[in-house]
């Protein structure tokens, strides 16, 4: 963990949605609703929670990280910019040949990705191995997934849930991104945030709900988390706006997968340097 305060941590989110935007924009190409959306609680993580080294991206005893909803990388890709995992010009390479910033994330060809990810629903399993590992190994590393709300009706989420379950995998820590919007613009299919929680909990995991967007909730509830050797593992739903920072992106389904134009990036860097409103 990193001894970072609040303020600085608001600071770096603004440098996360501004790097991820401009990466969008580069490219003419990629996933600024959930980047957005995600962008606080993968500051926290990055730039104080995970206990990681950029020098040694394979360092064995570091934290893992899982992105599930792999579509929504510029996020992640911004993180490991600003950490120094790559050199931070590669970010106008988004979704290029050879880039190591491809449309979503690849650990071949990326430092710091842990896992391929991008097809939904997949990925919980994929935290539930490492973290199975991690006990096996004694190991004392922690592993944190981040899902979309919509991948959650998918049935092989559920099967990971059990399996983490009963392993009592304590070293896990799910995180599920819940801005409610998908693709086709309804949000009937996404299970209510409630229902979403209580499934979590009535499955075996320890469930909070926090504002997604609030700093402050976000490192008290990891602080809460860190040390809890309890035998299960962790659920945190975060309440949170599709495209937050951004006027014309809030709460609109069209910015799930469009690139902003030059003057939509331009009022996007403005808002976004403003801070949440």
């Amino acid at each position: 963990m990193i001894n970072t305060s609040i303020e600085e941590l608001k600071e770096k989110a603004i440098e996360m949605r501004k790097t991820a935007v401009t990466m969008i924009h580069k490219a003419q190409s990629g996933h600024p609703g959930g980047s957005l959306s995600a962008a606080d609680l993968m500051t926290a993580l990055y730039f104080k929670e995970m206990n990681i080294d950029p020098k040694n991206p394979t360092w064995e005893d570091r934290d893992r990280f899982v992105l599930s909803k792999g579509h929504v990388c510029p996020i992640q890709y911004s993180a490991l910019a600003l950490l120094g995992y790559v050199p931070y010009e590669k970010i106008y390479t988004l979704r290029e040949y050879g880039s190591p910033f491809q449309g979503h994330p690849d650990m071949k060809k990326c430092p710091g990705i842990d896992i391929s990810t991008g097809s939904l629903g997949q990925g919980l399993s994929c935290g539930v191995g490492m973290a199975i590992a991690g006990k096996r190994d004694k190991k004392d590393y922690r592993v944190f997934a981040l899902l979309g709300d919509g991948e959650c009706q998918e049935g092989q989420i559920w099967e990971a849930a059990q399996t983490a379950v009963k392993y009592q995998l304590d070293n896990l820590v799910v995180f599920v991104d819940y801005n409610r919007l998908q693709i086709d613009g309804t949000c009937e299919e996404v299970m209510p945030l409630q229902d979403l929680e209580k499934k979590f909990a009535a499955f075996g995991f320890e469930t909070k709900r926090i504002n997604g967007h609030s700093m402050e909730q976000i490192v008290e509830t990891l602080d809460e988390i860190r040390d809890s050797k309890n035998g299960i593992p962790k659920c945190i739903v975060l309440d949170t706006v599709k495209g937050k920072g951004v006027s014309y992106m809030e709460d609109v389904v069209d910015w799930h997968g469009v690139a902003p134009n030059d003057e939509e990036l331009q009022q996007a860097l403005e808002e976004i340097a403003g801070g949440l409103k």
